[in-house]
């Protein structure tokens, strides 16, 4: 297993970026939140889980080890695999998880993009008392300046395609970002794909809450 990796970030873009270590470009697949800390040229390190297939090696990045684990975990759920596990943290910190597995809060579960009551209804049975309690002071930390996917150039189909890309529908996907996008512009703000992407996510279910 390929537990962390460390290197210099040679891209980010809606879905990923890759991470030069020891000359090689390794693709990490990550939530919008790890990338947004992420910045071009700068060097970085990231706890990792790889997913072995017959026809693929796809290696997932993280924040921390403890996002690691919440995603390897709400993995053993029958029905969820790594992306609706990457969508749950893409929703929701995994604090937010602990407490609505702990609290059986099946709204905030729905949330997440591919699970339905019933879905939701088994991951609280399957996982009650395997994530552990959520911190007394949970907190999504800060993020860096800077836009996941580059130049910054049509941010609106950019997130759109983020959004499907976790698991939203096409349209719910372009309703929700034309109304935050329509709101920014309307205030004056520049229109940034990290800020948007953020954003949305919280219109869409509550964000990372």
């Amino acid at each position: 297993m390929i537990a962390s990796v460390r290197g210099t970030v040679q891209s980010v873009r809606l879905d990923g970026a890759v991470i030069e270590v020891g000359g090689v470009g390794l693709l990490v697949h990550a939530t919008p939140a790890t990338l947004a800390t992420l910045t071009i040229g700068a060097t970085t390190s990231l706890a990792t889980s790889l997913l072995v297939r017959e026809d693929a090696l796809t290696l997932f990045g993280f924040a921390d080890a403890d996002e690691r684990e919440v995603f390897e975990t709400v993995q053993t759920v029958s029905g969820v695999g790594p992306r609706l596990a990457l969508a749950m943290l893409a929703v929701h910190s995994p604090d937010a998880l602990r407490r609505a597995v702990q609290d059986d809060d099946l709204v905030a579960l729905k949330r997440v993009p591919g699970i339905g009551h019933k879905g939701a209804q088994r991951i609280v049975l399957e996982l009650a008392g395997r994530l552990g309690a959520p911190s007394a002071a949970a907190s999504d930390g800060a993020t860096r300046p800077g836009s996941p996917g580059g130049d910054g150039a049509r941010p609106r189909e950019q997130v759109t395609e983020a959004l499907v890309g976790l698991g939203w529908t096409a349209k719910a996907a372009q309703d929700a970002v034309t109304g935050v996008a329509d709101s920014v512009e309307a205030s004056g703000e520049t229109l940034e794909v990290a800020s948007l992407l953020r954003a949305t996510l919280r219109a869409l279910g509550g964000g990372r809450a």
